[in-house]
């Protein structure tokens, strides 16, 4: 792969809880190059969002403590950061679109009002002056970038008068207001039915192509790997198991583990690709 806007090297994660030490993440490694498009996928438990979190700083301490490894965001240690400069790189360069359109959204403000707050902290990171209006008009545009009808109405709502799909366009959007380098998506979609989702996906490949994003999508469906990334690392209790192009992997899975993520996806054919499908260990 090309030069990396993030690498991740040999990151170790624990939680300490009840007096108990567990090793959540053991040595994990990783590359997001600068305009790639690259999935982290495993089951529940895997380790995928710890891994997310600790790039995004937002593991909480305690009970979790980085034990080991480094986060390099274009060449600069995330972990050796002031913490203002952390946030500035959050709020501004990384971003990212969480999973439950359905929870992440505050019930209580309209949609132009959490957009606005947002990219009114963003303009004060990056020491750009806006007005009120100018914001309003901003958080429009990008509205009308995902696609969604009446950006002018959805501003003026509140989540709840929004259907999933569009509190889900809504999320997207809140991560692109601040125009950022690279873009975490977090099982964007896993709330919806089958059809928006698939509309949710399109949409957010499509962004990123068109402004150039770097991509880094965590996700259990391997359906959605094979519809937006072209790289991928697959993870199991911590550890990445095996990495490679999408349609390399697919093809000639090597891991047990691996094949055992293929095998339980079923198929309209019935049976599977590596035999009889039996639960993961």
């Amino acid at each position: 792969m090309s030069e990396a806007l993030l690498s991740v090297r040999d990151l170790s994660v624990e939680f300490v809880t009840y007096g108990q030490t567990n090793k959540v993440l053991r040595g994990v490694s990783l590359d997001v190059p600068a305009h790639s498009q690259v999935a982290l996928v495993g089951e529940s438990g895997s380790g995928k969002s710890v891994t997310m979190k600790a790039i995004m700083g937002l593991l909480r301490s305690p009970p979790a403590r980085i034990t080991g490894g480094q986060l390099l965001y274009d060449g600069r240690d995330l972990q050796t950061l002031p913490h203002r400069e952390r946030l500035k790189l959050r709020g501004t360069s990384m971003s990212m679109v969480f999973q439950d359109p359905m929870s992440s959204l505050n019930p209580v403000f309209t949609i132009g009002d959490q957009m606005g707050t947002i990219l009114k902290y963003a303009d004060r990171r990056l020491g750009r002056v806006r007005s009120g209006r100018e914001r309003q008009a901003r958080v429009q545009e990008v509205l009308s970038q995902v696609r969604m009808r009446e950006p002018e109405r959805v501003a003026r709502s509140y989540p709840i008068m929004l259907s999933g799909g569009m509190r889900q366009r809504v999320l997207i959007a809140m991560a692109l207001l601040s125009e950022p380098r690279l873009l975490i998506a977090d099982e964007p979609g896993t709330a919806l039915d089958v059809t928006t989702q698939a509309q949710i996906l399109k949409l957010l490949k499509d962004l990123v192509e068109a402004r150039g994003l770097a991509l880094m999508m965590i996700t259990h469906n391997l359906g959605v790997v094979r519809e937006t990334s072209s790289y991928v690392y697959v993870m199991n209790k911590g550890v990445v198991v095996e990495h490679g192009p999408t349609a390399e992997l697919f093809a000639a899975p090597r891991d047990a583990y691996t094949q055992a993520l293929i095998a339980a996806v079923p198929r309209l054919t019935g049976g599977t690709r590596f035999g009889r499908r039996e639960a993961i260990p």
